[in-house]
């Protein structure tokens, strides 16, 4: 049983066939008139799975569980890191949560996170499988002239909604990490003294202001992932399905695509280039001007 994928910048349909033969995909209608003139210079692109039909939906039922924010979800997140990356993680004896004396604490010293349940929990987890990381978030622990503990880090949402860099207080940001219900796995890991020594902190502030406020690092989140032209994919995906799922995605989410890849690409490529239509063309267009180079 052969299972075949129909992709446009507008739609992902799929189809099955059990024996060889003429068959038909049929598109009953345009999603709209972008999509017509797309397909017209373009065509459709036509994919095949090559896990089968079974292989697909068993890797389906392998991957859908992942974003469970539920014990279940735990377990399939657990299971998963340890089918495909030999990773196990020993159950910590009660209590769970750690009272951290703040005076324990020195600048420097780094905070790993990994969260295994949840939206967030599937996606580190996915991100850990491709990256070969085993931490979904990483920050930095800064404490000021006063005395006074603070975190550093990127990804933090701001009242307007923003991602962006943040220099949050120890507290503030230990509270949020309590009362997380996605059961974040949080890991204190200090400097060595030896190198904590060499620590230098003032130097540590005045990057980490000049910081303050600026974008999430979306610009480098895909390539951490993608860096090369074919070999970072997991079957049964390939760098043309990527792309068709990224053309889609960019229509589905446009503020979230827009910062995962468009960003990156005007990075690398030193463009300003704005995609809203036809993000297929564009990213071609990208693609022809030395992102391969």
């Amino acid at each position: 049983m052969d299972l075949y994928v129909f992709a446009t910048p507008y739609r992902i349909g799929w189809d099955y066939y059990t024996r060889a033969h003429q068959h038909t995909f049929e598109i009953k209608s345009w999603e709209e008139a972008g999509e017509m003139e797309y397909v017209k210079l373009h065509g459709v692109a036509i994919f095949l799975m090559p896990s089968g039909m079974l292989g697909t939906l068993l890797s389906l039922i392998d991957v859908i569980p992942l974003f469970s924010n539920t014990i279940w979800g735990q377990d399939a997140n657990l299971a998963f890191l340890k089918k495909h990356m030999g990773a196990s993680f020993e159950k910590r004896s009660q209590p769970w949560a750690s009272n951290i004396r703040k005076e324990d604490v020195h600048s420097g010293d780094f905070l790993a996170l990994s969260k295994i349940r949840g939206r967030w929990g599937g996606f580190q987890t996915l991100e850990k499988w491709v990256t070969g990381a085993f931490a979904g978030h990483t920050a930095v622990c800064l404490k000021d002239e006063n005395g006074t503990l603070w975190v550093a880090e990127s990804g933090y949402e701001n009242k307007k909604g923003e991602e962006v860099i943040a220099i949050v207080p120890w507290d503030e940001w230990w509270g949020v990490a309590l009362k997380d219900d996605s059961n974040p796995q949080v890991a204190l890991l200090p400097l060595h003294p030896d190198v904590r020594a060499r620590f230098n902190e003032s130097a540590a502030w005045e990057f980490a202001r000049s910081m303050y406020g600026k974008p999430y690092g979306y610009h480098n989140m895909i390539f951490s992932w993608i860096d090369t032209m074919s070999e970072n994919y997991p079957p049964p995906l390939d760098a043309n399905l990527v792309m068709a799922a990224m053309s889609m995605w960019t229509r589905l989410q446009p503020r979230y695509a827009s910062n995962m890849w468009n960003e990156a690409l005007n990075k690398r490529l030193g463009t300003e280039v704005v995609i809203i239509n036809y993000p297929a063309i564009h990213f071609t267009s990208y693609w022809n001007r030395g992102l391969r180079n």
